[in-house]
């Protein structure tokens, strides 16, 4: 019922942003041509293509509503937020903004860097439309949330990029525009001063003002956003609910990036057939990085539910099992069998093996299986690659295979950080 009645107070609020049927092209030259004398001698070498980023996509604001837009780079989501902001005009369909818009976009673009900081502050904050006297009556205020109170007077070429940024965000943030357009600036300064940035904009939305932000951070979006409009290769996939857009474009991430790797997979068994048509190793077939004696081998590795069935994507607390293929060239007794996980950029999530776990080696067989059940794997949306490694107590390798399988963890609620940890609030 409480959703229905917001939903209905929501249409009754006015829009203050309306984009209808935009379409945006940029005309990308073969050769660019530096002067006049080459541009008349060499015209018919001007040869062009017109790539539509925006292929005509139509969405509406309401006052006081924040929405995320989000997508690969390049899709277009950050041509639509300097849209917004006049910086460029589409080539077709309208764009209706109604109220004051402050951009945090190209942060100090009207700063000169002779000038104090304070003197950039009267500059910067007029090009907002703020008149001298609102400048005055802001002017502490924004000294005191860039935190610069000590090189407020110098002249901004001696500040740190750092304290640069600050001094922009300070002013974009504190000129109470009706309409405030983000675009992947959260990240400014330390953390101390992003958590006092991000308490801002929430602050700001809490007052009314309606909020457009482009940004890779799902969880911030969550955060802050009541809409998430997914843009992909120029027009509107979906829109909708944080919650229930993120988990379809995570598993659509997901999804491409395995398909890539896949291909790139491809290319390289290709590229080293060709290099040694006669000698084609399991190293060579899977393009894998391997090493080992070779007295243990493993043949084969997937990932599969608790029903046995093959799969690669489970939710943080799903429980799977990893089973392995392994034959060896007689039966060893002291093995050790061993897995570690890591994500996408290398961070090294987790690791275990057989004599931790036992406190004892194990026998392989000449051809057998393992199982290794995990109750779950905690840790937040994304692809983690899985190493596995059969070796002796000593750490001399049978067979070490790095990036054996991957497994793509996807949840409904992005969260941050590294860990997924279940949790319940309760509010006395």
């Amino acid at each position: 019922m409480e959703d229905n009645k917001d939903g209905k107070l929501m249409e009754e609020t006015p829009v203050v942003i309306d984009v209808q049927n935009v379409k945006k092209k940029f005309r990308i030259y073969a050769d660019g041509s530096t002067s006049l004398k080459e541009r008349i001698l060499f015209r018919n070498r001007r040869r062009y293509e017109d790539r539509w980023v925006l292929k005509g996509i139509s969405f509406q604001v309401r006052q006081g509503e924040a929405i995320g837009l989000i997508g690969e780079n390049g899709c277009g989501k950050s041509t639509t937020l300097k849209m917004l902001t006049r910086i460029l005009y589409p080539n077709e369909g309208t764009i209706r903004m109604k109220g004051r818009v402050s951009s945090l976009i190209e942060l100090g673009a009207g700063f000169h860097p002779d000038l104090s900081g304070r003197e950039n502050i009267y500059t910067n904050a007029s090009i907002f439309g703020l008149k001298r006297q609102e400048i005055d009556r802001r002017l502490e205020d924004i000294i005191e949330f860039s935190e610069l109170e000590d090189y407020i007077d110098n002249p901004v070429r001696t500040y740190s990029s750092g304290m640069y940024t600050r001094l922009a965000f300070a002013v974009a943030i504190n000129v109470d525009a009706d309409i405030l357009l983000v675009d992947e600036i959260l990240a400014v300064g330390d953390a101390s001063f992003q958590a006092k940035c991000f308490h801002k904009m929430q602050e700001i939305k809490a007052k009314g003002t309606t909020i457009v932000i482009v940004s890779h951070a799902l969880d911030r979006i969550e955060q802050i956003c009541d809409r998430t409009i997914w843009i992909e290769e120029g027009v509107i996939r979906e829109s909708g609910l944080p919650r229930n857009v993120h988990p379809l474009y995570m598993a659509y991430m997901n999804e491409k990036n395995q398909s890539r790797a896949e291909r790139e997979q491809r290319r390289k068994e290709g590229r080293k057939a060709a290099e040694n048509e006669t000698r084609r190793d399991n190293k060579e077939r899977t393009g894998q990085k391997r090493e080992g004696s070779g007295e243990a081998r493993v043949e084969k590795v997937s990932i599969q539910g608790v029903d046995g069935t093959e799969k690669n994507s489970f939710s943080p607390m799903e429980p799977f099992v990893i089973h392995i293929d392994y034959t060896a060239q007689k039966k060893i007794n002291n093995a050790v069998v061993g897995i570690a996980v890591y994500r996408s950029d290398q961070t090294y999530i987790y690791g275990t093996n057989t004599l931790i776990d036992t406190s004892a080696p194990v026998a392989l067989e000449e051809k057998g299986q393992i199982d290794l059940k995990m109750d779950s794997l905690p840790v937040n949306n994304g692809v983690y690659s899985i190493d596995l490694a059969l070796h002796r107590p000593d750490g001399f390798n049978y067979d070490f295979w790095k990036e054996v399988c991957r497994i793509s963890i996807a949840d409904k609620v992005q969260t941050a950080g590294i860990i997924s940890v279940s949790h319940r609030w309760e509010i006395h």
